[in-house]
Parts: C-alpha cells; sequence; structure tokens
C-alpha cells in the first residue's frame, strides 16, 4: 500500500513527522509537504510562479508552495504511481466548523479527493507536541481502520480531530458534525516603524455553537471528532426556489 504525507505546518513539523511514521505501520510511505507553515491558505494553488521540488536527504519533498500545491505535484508529478491514501497533519491546532474552509490541513485531503484518491486530515486540538506525540499507538489504530476500508465513499474526506488531552485520558471517539464558530475582535490595529496603520488578522474571542454530535463538543469532552465532509456543497433544498427566479420583473 502506497501513502502520501503532507500538512500545512511545514516539512519540519513534528506533527508531520509524527503521522509518516504511524503511517508506515501499514504502507510505503512518501512525504510531500511545504517548505514552509502554510496555514489558513485554504484550497490556494500558486499560479504566478513555477515551483521547485526539493529532494530532501530523508527522501521526503519540500516545495515553495500551498498544501494543495504539494498534493498536486505528488500524484501528478513525483510519485510514480497514485497512492492509496492520502493523510494530511498532524496538525497542530484544532480544524473544526467554519475552520475546514481555510484549513491547508483539510484542503490539501480535499485535493487528494478531488484528484481520485481518499483524503484524511488529522488535527489535532492542543499545543503542547508532548501529548501529541502521545497519541501515536491511537493513530495506528485509526490509520490501520481507515485504510481497511475496501470502498472509500467518493467525493468525501475524513475530518479528524484529537483532543487536547493526554491519550491516556481519551473519552472515546465519536462521529460528529460539524459546528460553527464566531471570532470577536480578531484584527489587531498598530502602526508600523513609519506610522502606517497595519493589521493583523487572529486571535480573538471563540464562540461556538452547534447541537449534540458537533465536533467542538466531542473535543471539549475530551474523545476523538470524526467528521466525513462531502466536496458537494449544492443547497438541494434551494434548487426549486432557485429555479423559479426569473430577470423579469
Amino acid at each position: 500500500m502506497n501513502i502520501l504525507v503532507s500538512n500545512d505546518d511545514g516539512i519540519l513539523a513534528p506533527g508531520l513527522a509524527l503521522l509518516a511514521d504511524v503511517c508506515r505501520e501499514v504502507g510505503t510511505v512518501t512525504v510531500v509537504a511545504p517548505d514552509r507553515e502554510q496555514s489558513g491558505t485554504s484550497h490556494s494553488l500558486t499560479l504566478h510562479r513555477p515551483l521547485r521540488p526539493t529532494r530532501r536527504p530523508d527522501g521526503g519533498w519540500q516545495i515553495d508552495g500551498t498544501p494543495t500545491d504539494c498534493v498536486m505535484l505528488a500524484l501528478q508529478a513525483l510519485m510514480p504511481e497514485k497512492p492509496d491514501f492520502v493523510f494530511s497533519g498532524v496538525n497542530h491546532g484544532p480544524n473544526m466548523g467554519e475552520d475546514v474552509l481555510y484549513s491547508g490541513t483539510v484542503a490539501a485531503a480535499m485535493e487528494a479527493v478531488t484528484l481520485g484518491v481518499p483524503g484524511i486530515g488529522i488535527s489535532f486540538a492542543g499545543s503542547h507536541p508532548e501529548t501529541m506525540a502521545g497519541y501515536r499507538d491511537v493513530l495506528v489504530s485509526l490509520v490501520r481502520r481507515v485504510v481497511a476500508v475496501e470502498r472509500f465513499p467518493r467525493d468525501t474526506l475524513l475530518n479528524i480531530n484529537l483532543p487536547p488531552v493526554p491519550a491516556s485520558e481519551l473519552q472515546g471517539i465519536k462521529v460528529t458534525k460539524l459546528g460553527s464558530r464566531y471570532f470577536s475582535e480578531s484584527l489587531t490595529r498598530m502602526k508600523d516603524p513609519w506610522g502606517r496603520e497595519i493589521i493583523w488578522i487572529g486571535g480573538g474571542t471563540i464562540t461556538w455553537t452547534g447541537g449534540e454530535n458537533s465536533d467542538h463538543l466531542a473535543v471539549a469532552e475530551g474523545c476523538i471528532s470524526v467528521t466525513p465532509l462531502h466536496m458537494d456543497l449544492t443547497n438541494y433544498g434551494l434548487l426549486e426556489a432557485v429555479r423559479g427566479w426569473s430577470l423579469e420583473e
């Protein structure tokens, strides 16, 4: 079995090394990842300059581009044949709710699905690499379960979030739906050294909403959240209403 491992935190991220090590338990692993952090780049492509794949001494590839670039180049240029699965992560921080629209981690898995390969994004909702590393055995079990699926659903990716607790305190695993979060006061205004206004995006206060079985509730309860995401964003309930629109007054 051939597995591609990528991420958005960069080629040197501990989470990437952890995931690659885990995936080697079930198959042959190729690592293709950005040469620097690409968090928040979503499903963007580098279109206005060439990309330069660089082979590393450890055999992995680093790309001066986005996570989507990495998966596209891996599948269409760097790997001799398509992998059986693409795993993205382990991201340093959660990817829940609307995060999936911004996340480079999820975008790498999404690009895999777009190119006909099952994609799985994995994130750790904590901030301590030591705690994340303690999930190795759990991740081996999860990866084994994923690759054992005979017919992975088409146009579907899995978004997995590990809770910010030690693996010994894990409360189980839950299949979840996306919650929703709202950022308040996430813009910080300041001056550069020349007195010109600059604005930082980030930080602020997060308010989570979402009912039972939401991803953020599962993680808050110390559970692993597994959210199946579908590539089809169509709101079928509105098709008939929109079909009745007319440009005539």
